[in-house]
């Protein structure tokens, strides 16, 4: 594998990455992903969201098995809002359930305190775009987790649970401050921008 990746012209690098020192020509871009399509006045009138930002939790697993969840931890916020794309979550006051395509994940981190997530880049990549401070367990199952992990927590205000305190604990880290992100400085660039112009001088310069 390392032979093959050797003959790469050029690695476009994205951040939260292994050092990948096999690829002869490194270029290292930001971070890519979508952007919010809606102003945060436009998605509170349109979702009907009244609670503050700093009492609004976005939760978002994709795969890792949403029944595992432990939703009946929400009850003892009963003035906090969780958001949630889990269409078979329970039907509780203080959980709302974007179940309309036209939503994102990326589309409602403007309005929120954090993200609790199982680590994965591509929404890692937005919430860190957003500087959208991530709660996370880890996930001895999933090869890219550690590695995710320790690089998101150079970029944002973070907090990684073992899975115990997430699925059999009673949430009180959320009350608890973030770790703050080990390079606050550190640049945050338009990976999107800088891939697609870097793409585009290939072609013209063909």
């Amino acid at each position: 594998i390392a032979g093959c990746f050797q003959q790469c012209d050029r690695l476009l690098r994205l951040p939260l990455h292994e050092p990948m020192s096999a690829f002869p020509t490194i270029t290292d871009v930001g971070f890519t992903g979508g952007t919010p399509r809606y102003s945060e006045t436009q998605l509170r009138q349109d979702l009907n969201i009244t609670t503050p930002k700093e009492n609004t939790v976005l939760l978002t697993f994709g795969g890792l098995g949403l029944e595992q969840i432990p939703y009946q931890n929400l009850e003892r916020f009963p003035d906090w809002l969780f958001l949630t794309f889990d269409r078979n979550a329970p039907a509780l006051p203080n959980l709302l359930k974007l179940s309309s395509p036209e939503y994102r994940p990326v589309d409602v981190m403007p309005i929120c305190k954090c993200m609790i997530s199982k680590p994965g880049y591509s929404t890692f990549s937005e919430a860190c775009r957003m500087n959208l401070p991530i709660i996370s367990i880890t996930r001895d199952d999933f090869a890219e987790a550690a590695i995710l992990l320790r690089a998101t927590q150079d970029y944002v205000p973070n907090r990684i649970l073992k899975p115990e305190e997430f699925f059999a604990g009673n949430w009180d880290f959320l009350y608890e401050p973030l770790q703050p992100p080990y390079r606050p400085d550190a640049p945050k660039t338009d990976g999107n921008a800088e891939i697609a112009a870097i793409i585009l001088n290939s072609f013209q310069n063909a």
